[in-house]
């Protein structure tokens, strides 16, 4: 099968992962385990492609799987939508937490990716700047610097 099948049957799978997905739109993170958390980072980053296409056929599918929760769908069409414009796919990102007392299964915090991604020529570009004015910085450090020694040799040729 292409899906992890959860240890529970289509209905309730399929109803788990709404309400995950729900809580990761909601509340911007969850902790969840490893298994749960790689299945439901499938269907939120589909509902914010289907909220970055602003149709009424991707608010209505939003709608389908979510259980009709309009709060919801407008957090996913008015505000990830937006923060998410420049970004091409992979809007959550998965943290390991720790191993859950009593089954010692990995627990993980399943968070949604803040900021739009920078291109790799403006990173680029960035670097080389931060570059020049750490150069810049360096010669009017060392400049300053040769001034003090100077003033500091007068001074005591003075004396």
């Amino acid at each position: 099968m292409a899906y992890r099948k959860l240890g529970r049957d289509n209905k309730h799978r399929r109803s788990m992962l709404a309400t995950l997905t729900k809580q990761v739109v909601m509340n911007e993170s969850i902790t969840t385990t490893e298994t749960r958390a790689k299945e439901v980072r499938k269907f939120v980053d589909k509902m914010i492609t289907y909220g970055k296409k602003g149709d009424l056929v991707s608010r209505r599918k939003a709608l389908a799987f979510l259980h009709n929760d309009k709060e919801v769908v407008n957090k996913i069409f008015n505000d990830l939508a937006v923060r998410n414009a420049n970004r091409n796919g992979g809007y959550t990102r998965i943290l390991k937490v720790n191993e859950r007392r009593g089954d010692n299964v990995l627990m993980v915090m399943l968070q949604l990716v803040e900021g739009p991604v920078a291109k790799k020529e403006e990173k680029k570009s960035a670097k080389k700047e931060d570059k020049k004015v750490e150069k810049k910085e360096a010669k009017k450090d060392e400049a300053t610097a040769e001034k003090k020694k100077a003033t500091k040799k007068e001074t005591k040729k003075e004396d």
